[in-house]
């Protein structure tokens, strides 16, 4: 399988606090990979290097072959929070098309609004086109963010702490739309929650700190989970993290095979 995402040995510090050290992982294209970690364990600095907002001090980061910043134009982000006038009237359609670049006339064409409308569409979001985004609760709001990732026709959507304030119905329509996006578009979704992950997952990546080293990066195998109260969450049936073992680097696996 083609990689879409490869840390070979990267450090970073931030004004002498070191980060990572020597960190390396790989996600492949195609996969939906889960990044897990407390806060503080280096989530946002690896998602700043995926997205080109920052260099790493040694190694390389590479997504799709190219470096970070050649390869923005294959990315989708979802951040986890967005600052917005709420007095500021702007429809869903219109931030929607934000996630394209217009022409320059400063206008949409049509092909923008139909990459637009296909992304509601994909996100579950097209029956609310004409609100006001003010007006949405918060998880429909992570939804038509989430469409506005999707305008572009990325290669790779990254979420930060998707679920985050999410209601329960709001984390069902989220997690089936990236279900339909499985497969043809590279996921990778970033989470502190360290137990349990989806079970569209098929890459779950751990940072921990371990020897002196900070920001090492482990892939752990998932197994369903039994508990009865536990099978199913708001993003529906959830798989449990083996923390106890360390798949290494070349343990790669479909989906369909690991289960």
């Amino acid at each position: 399988m083609n990689v879409a995402v490869r840390f070979d040995a990267v450090s970073f510090s931030y004004g002498g606090i070191e980060v990572l050290d020597h960190t390396s992982f790989h996600i492949h294209e195609g996969e939906f990979a889960a990044l897990l970690g407390p806060n503080g364990a280096g989530k946002t600095t690896i998602l700043k290097l995926i997205l080109g907002l920052a260099r790493p001090a040694h190694g390389r980061v590479s997504v799709f072959g190219q470096s970070p910043e050649a390869a923005r134009g294959d990315v989708g982000y979802v951040p986890q929070a967005v600052v917005y006038d709420p007095a500021f009237p702007v429809s869903v359609e219109r931030v929607v098309l934000m996630g394209r670049l217009p022409g320059a006339s400063g206008r949409y064409c049509r092909d923008d609004k139909e990459a637009a409308r296909r992304a509601m569409d994909e996100a579950g979001v097209a029956a609310l086109a004409d609100r006001s985004y003010a007006a949405l609760s918060g998880g429909q709001r992570r939804r038509v963010l989430v469409a506005r990732a999707l305008a572009s026709s990325p290669r790779l959507l990254i979420l930060d702490e998707p679920t985050s304030n999410m209601d329960t119905e709001s984390e069902e329509l989220l997690f089936r739309s990236l279900g339909a996006l499985k497969g043809r578009t590279t996921i990778l979704i970033v989470t502190h929650d360290t137990s349990f992950v989806s079970s569209l997952t098929d890459a779950a990546l751990c940072i921990r700190e371990r020897g002196g080293r900070r920001g090492e990066v482990v892939r752990h195998p998932v197994e369903p989970v039994a508990e009865e109260g536990l099978r199913e969450r708001g993003a529906g049936p959830v798989l449990r993290v083996l923390h106890e073992t360390d798949l290494g680097e070349d343990a790669c696996f479909e989906g369909e095979e690991r289960r």
